[in-house]
């Protein structure tokens, strides 16, 4: 019987690339795919079959009734925190019937998504954490140090992203609560960061093998978020890599992450977060020839990571989300059209365009061309 390889997921281009990376390896995935107004991922040339659903919930029951197989289980994908989340919530209906992301229980990946769980963990291994406070909406403690930022208190509360306010007095905190959906915060210290530090990587044998395949840093740098255009090496901080393995090892964790974190303007690293799911630079080291989707799943069957898994990155290895790039520089006059072209031609990955597959940003472009008509 052949094993599938099945990826739960919405139409972004972060799951595009576990299913072009999965192709380019050979495989053609299944996908199950939340709809949405306009399609990408579901337009890939890579995949066998697609299921449309109308929730994540639908999704995980279609994988359960008609994939899961306790004879020939399939290796399962996630590449968002709210999917992820239901997984793990579920994961005994799953453990034993398909290979996921997991930490070996239900509802433990879910508590590390919680920041303030995931920054005690941290600071016991040692890492550098911004110092941060968790409230309740409206709760505005005595002692704060401003700027702070404001932060749900998981990804899947509130706004997410829309609950970050970077906030400089108390008046600023009470007219960003005004406006934040989260009904639990954290408020940590805000730096002025001169760059982000990403990492990419896979873990087996509930974190018994680890390897962390590239480190990713930003060309320019957005405030409020991350930038779309950035080099990538690799990981080169041998005793931090000690540090993220054993926390990695005490979660237990199981599956393709992220680690990210800012770097300040004396080139301190201070963690942010860690990603229990597939992250958008994922694909970046698949380019890189170190396709951590198709690894993983040959990793989970041998329990251990192989020794030669990491590549040298070439040293002039750039990345570009290029429709976000392309409005962030060129639609406000930042550089000029040919410039932009001359840095996406140099690219050694293109997050949209991939390699060969041209339909997913075909039928992005269309669907715009029809919301100006």
């Amino acid at each position: 019987m052949e094993r599938e390889f099945i990826v739960l997921c919405g139409e972004h281009y972060n799951p595009l690339g576990i299913i072009r990376s999965l192709g380019e390896a050979g495989i053609k995935p299944i996908a199950i795919v939340k709809k949405n107004e306009f399609q990408l991922t579901s337009k890939s040339k890579y995949i066998k079959k697609l299921h449309f659903v109308n929730s994540i919930e639908e999704g995980f029951n279609l994988l359960l009734e008609t994939y899961a197989n306790e004879k020939c289980p399939p290796y399962v994908y996630t590449a968002d925190d709210k999917t992820m989340t239901h997984i793990d919530q579920h994961y005994d209906e799953i453990r034993g019937r398909a290979f996921c992301f997991n930490a070996g229980k239900p509802g433990r990946i879910t508590f590390y998504m919680n920041k303030d769980n995931i920054n005690r963990i941290a600071i016991k291994h040692g890492l550098n954490v911004l110092n941060a406070t968790v409230v309740n909406k409206g709760e505005i403690p005595s002692g704060l140090e401003y700027p702070i930022i404001t932060k749900p208190i998981a990804s899947t509360m509130g706004a997410w992203k829309g609950d970050m306010y970077i906030c400089n007095s108390e008046k600023d905190l009470k007219e960003a609560y005004g406006k934040i959906l989260s009904e639990k915060l954290l408020l940590q210290k805000y730096i002025h960061k001169k760059n982000e530090y990403c990492l990419e990587g896979l873990s087996v044998a509930h974190g018994q093998s680890v390897a962390i395949s590239i480190a990713s840093s930003y060309n320019y740098i957005l405030d409020n978020g991350y930038s779309p255009y950035m080099t990538v090496r690799n990981f080169d901080k041998p005793a931090l890599g000690e540090k993220l393995k054993e926390i990695l090892k005490e979660i237990g964790y199981e599956g393709i992450f992220e680690i990210e974190f800012l770097v300040d303007e004396n080139d301190q690293l201070w963690f942010c977060e860690i990603n229990f799911r597939n992250s958008t630079w994922s694909y970046a080291s698949t380019c890189a020839g170190m396709n951590l989707p198709y690894k993983w799943a040959e990793y989970m069957r041998q329990g251990k990571i192989d020794s030669d898994f990491i590549k040298k990155v070439p040293s002039d290895f750039t990345a570009m989300v290029e429709v976000h790039d392309y409005a962030n520089r060129v639609k406000t006059n930042k550089i000029s059209k040919l410039q932009w072209f001359n840095e996406l031609r140099k690219c050694k990955c293109r997050y949209f365009l991939g390699k060969n597959d041209l339909m997913p940003v075909l039928s992005m472009f269309m669907h715009k061309l029809e919301g100006k008509r």
